[in-house]
């Protein structure tokens, strides 16, 4: 039974679309068949937003079946329609911008200038993006290759996606699978996380309300174990794309090696940002600050290892310390808040665990602890600045995923890079200088699908996201993106009046 929780309306005022289920198949709301509820809970307070009845894999069959009906008539729509209907998407995505906002925020604990800020009109924007991209799908010129033969390169949609989306950026992260997938003629099934389902299920349904046909957009709200491996080793899903931790990256190939389907990976990251001697020390402090508690650390491509070369390092330490000092937390709904709390207890103690483990190795310079009062209901930790830890320790190794930077010192230019590219991952980093072959060199050599200069974070929809390393392969956003979404198949025609018979002679003689 769908039950509305304890949230109040005022920070939820959508919550009673839910009252027909939480998966989303061939256009409407049905309930989960696994026999088995989750809750979805505000990570600020505790309080229980809604219970819902998890997807089963008679749900996923369900939804990829419809997706497998709506695709012959989506994929042979033209390129203009698929555009006009992506663009009166954006319309109604603008149009309910602050219900989307207040979902995620609830959903996730981000506050809520965030979410107004930049997931939702990050969303926006993308889905304006692939509107415009959904009529720029293009091959090769014809050619004459190979005597009176002409050939041409055609790209095609793949058919069914199955995607697994996380919970961290649980908006954006549907758009970046959905909107290139749709662009491109495929349809789509989503598995969202079961802790963050709301603003998918919004987005599919807004997608419905702009005409975009039934059964293009579905969603499966489960469990990874049983919805999510269900989804990925379907047969009649082609393309799988996965969004989440490393470890679980490769259980998800291993299952779609069985059916040999195409994959997309981004997973994990351990953002290196390496600060040179000549660097605006105030501008990297600021940078730093920002860049490590975006979205309350819990992002891939978050600033998590500072390397600070030595005549700058201490006075690094300090500012960074001191600025975190000053960071607001509270509630997400409240104006003046700059971080809100982890997304749940449990990610909240687990990082709480890494910091406490390095106290044995290492200086725990600010934070280091939850706060107490009326902020401990809630899943918060005080912004943390760990400094001196070696290069091989867990805290420096590891993905945190939670508002920790780790400071470590370099002396040359050569130990400051090779210490960046010292970790399995190579998702994103940032380079901090004056020196315009300094950063030539850092972005030529820092093994990452993302190099910034001066700055860390900041993404846009025509460039592309995705990783080196064990953070995967592929990439979100851009035409880079809208591309991996189709298929390439070579197209020859005889240009002759008769049948030809030079090279059936070549291999069969005289017949």
């Amino acid at each position: 039974m769908q039950n509305p929780g304890t949230a109040t309306p005022d920070r939820f005022p959508a919550q009673e679309r839910f009252a027909a289920g939480a998966q989303y198949i061939a256009g409407r709301l049905t309930k989960g068949t696994s026999g088995h509820t989750h809750a979805v809970v505000d990570p600020a307070t505790g309080d229980e937003v809604l219970t819902y009845e998890l997807a089963g894999t008679d749900d996923v069959d369900a939804a990829v079946a419809a997706a497998r009906r709506a695709f012959p008539g989506w994929a042979a729509a033209t390129p203009g329609e698929r555009s006009d209907a992506l663009h009166r998407f954006a319309a109604v995505l603008a149009d309910r911008a602050e219900e989307f906002a207040r979902a995620e925020s609830l959903q996730c604990g981000k506050p809520l200038k965030l979410t107004r800020e930049f997931d939702v009109p990050g969303t926006i924007d993308n889905t304006a993006f692939f509107a415009g991209a959904a009529r720029h799908l293009q091959g090769q010129s014809a050619g004459e290759y190979s005597g009176d033969h002409t050939s041409y390169v055609r790209r095609e949609p793949i058919g069914v996606v199955g995607s697994i989306a996380p919970w961290n950026y649980p908006l954006q992260m549907a758009a970046w699978k959905i909107l290139p997938a749709v662009a491109a003629g495929n349809t789509i099934v989503l598995k969202p996380a079961e802790l963050t389902p709301l603003t998918s299920l919004l987005f599919a349904q807004a997608a419905t309300d702009a005409g975009i046909p039934d059964g293009v957009i579905n969603i499966v709200t489960g469990t990874g174990r049983v919805a999510g491996e269900h989804l990925v080793g379907h047969p009649d899903v082609a393309m799988t794309s996965f969004t989440g931790s490393t470890a679980v990256g490769k259980r998800v190939a291993e299952i779609a090696t069985a059916t040999v389907k195409r994959l997309h990976l981004e997973l994990g990251g351990k953002a290196p940002f390496v600060v040179f001697d000549d660097a605006d020390l105030d501008a990297a402090v600021h940078g730093a600050v920002a860049g490590a508690l975006i979205n309350t650390g819990q992002d891939c491509t978050a600033a998590t290892r500072a390397y600070v070369q030595r005549p700058l390092y201490e006075a690094f330490v300090e500012r960074t310390a001191a600025l975190m000092e000053t960071v607001r937390l509270g509630d997400p709904f409240a104006p003046g808040t700059d971080l809100g709390p982890l997304i749940s207890h449990v990610q909240r103690d687990r990082v709480a665990g890494f910091v406490d483990r390095a106290r044995g190795y290492a200086r725990v310079v600010a934070g280091g602890q939850a706060p107490q009062g009326e902020l401990a209901k809630g899943a918060y930790y005080r912004p943390t600045l760990v400094a001196d830890a070696a290069q091989d320790s867990e805290v420096v190794q590891s993905e945190i995923f939670g508002p920790v930077l780790v400071v470590l010192p370099f002396d040359s230019d050569d130990e400051g890079i090779r210490l960046a590219n010292d970790t399995p991952y190579g998702l994103a980093a940032s380079a901090w200088t004056r020196d315009v072959y300094r950063a030539g060199r850092a972005t030529r050599e820092i093994k990452a699908g993302c190099v910034w200069v001066n700055d860390h974070i900041p993404i846009i929809s025509e460039m592309p996201h995705g990783g080196y390393k064990a953070s995967g392969f592929g990439k979100d956003m851009s035409a880079y993106s809208f591309e991996e979404y189709t298929q390439i198949k070579h197209v020859m025609f005889d240009n002759t009046a008769v049948v030809r018979k030079d090279w059936h002679r070549t291999i069969f003689g005289d017949r």
